[in-house]
């Protein structure tokens, strides 16, 4: 197996050569070290490492949150920040570029050990995720003047081929979307913006924000709620969705 690459983002240089000295203790390779914000940068994309050691505090122009936040816009490289400052307000500024995790000094080996295994665990699965999703969205573009009834979602580790006809509703959940049809719910790691883009807007309406409903499977509406035929899922209505409800139902 290839050694992880780390880049160390350190102002202090002994400290930084300690740190370098436990990664390779630990099994990593130290792939460079930057002092001050601008080499981070600098190197994180000539270098690409694995994943970055960043000191929030660095001497300089640019400090290790700013150098963070440049480094997510640019590339796709997991920071895991250190710092001896775990205040609240340093901690609100720092977490705004969603780090993948915080070592507090003084540290030890087993302490950036764990971090940088976490780390590289989490971001392998983000990945997986959105190549999944892209997947998916891919399947659902090619359908285009094709099967537009079809829809393919994962299941089980396996692509299941799902008509739009079945859809009742889509319901959001955190991070994910529930798809439900009247016997069976599919679980996706997407955004409502993102599976309402690939619904035919002829056929689907968003009621609220977390609520996605096929138009046919509505039975009644008892304001502030609406009814699903069969299952009868009760489904809420949200007040700035009320006027687009009511015109795609044509109501008289």
């Amino acid at each position: 197996m290839p050694q992880t690459n780390v880049l160390v983002v350190e102002d202090e240089s002994i400290v930084s050569k300690d740190i370098q000295h436990s990664l390779k203790k630990l099994g990593y390779h130290v792939a460079g070290a930057a002092a001050t914000g601008e080499q981070a940068v600098s190197l994180a994309v000539e270098l690409q490492p694995d994943i970055i050691l960043m000191d929030i505090m660095l001497k300089g122009e640019m400090s290790g949150i700013e150098a963070a936040a440049q480094i997510r816009a640019e590339t796709n490289i997991p920071v895991i920040f250190l710092t001896a400052y775990a205040d609240e307000s340093t901690l609100s500024k720092a977490k705004v570029t969603q780090p993948y995790g915080y070592i507090i000094k003084p540290f030890k080996e087993i302490d950036i050990h764990t971090s940088i295994e976490m780390a590289l665990y989490k971001h392998k699965k983000e990945l997986e995720v959105l190549k999944e999703r892209d997947m998916l969205f891919n399947l659902v573009d090619s359908q285009q003047g094709a099967a537009k009834d079809i829809l393919f979602v994962k299941s089980n580790s396996r692509m299941v081929k799902l008509r739009l006809s079945d859809i009742y509703f889509v319901e959001a959940l955190k991070d994910y979307v529930v798809i439900n049809t009247l016997s069976t719910r599919y679980t996706v790691h997407s955004t409502m913006k993102d599976i309402e883009s690939k619904l035919p807007e002829n056929e689907f309406v968003r009621v609220h924000r977390s609520f996605i409903v096929r138009i046919d499977k509505i039975v009644a509406i008892e304001p502030p709620n609406l009814i699903l035929e069969n299952d009868k899922k009760i489904i809420p209505i949200g007040g700035s969705y009320k006027d687009d409800l009511s015109r795609r139902l044509n109501l008289v």
